[in-house]
């Protein structure tokens, strides 16, 4: 459901399929795949979790409110930092690639 009707989580799916080719392609190490693979769980799994949060918010209190938009903000950052995470192991695995 999460892949089918969210569009950021369809943007993150397709990174993540790009990385894994990217990987197969620079024969990456094992321990290069498993923090790849685990950032990559991390980062599509914040989101669910966001998706999550929003969807409780509108549902208790559909209107706009303050502390409503505070929690999203809240949530939508920790997707916010768990993609540059995920940013910075793809530079620390595939620039010494190039």
């Amino acid at each position: 459901m999460l892949l089918k009707n969210e569009a950021s989580i369809q943007v993150q799916a397709g990174i993540a399929v790009l990385v894994t080719i990217a990987g197969f392609y620079f024969e990456i190490s094992t321990n290069e795949w498993i923090v790849q693979i685990l950032t990559i769980a991390l980062v599509m799994g914040t989101e669910g979790l966001n998706t999550a949060v929003e969807e409780i918010a509108d549902f208790i209190h559909p209107e706009h409110h303050s502390k409503i938009g505070y929690i999203k903000d809240v949530a939508a950052g920790a997707v916010f930092f768990t993609a540059i995470a995920a940013v910075i192991v793809a530079c620390i695995i595939y620039i010494p690639k190039f």
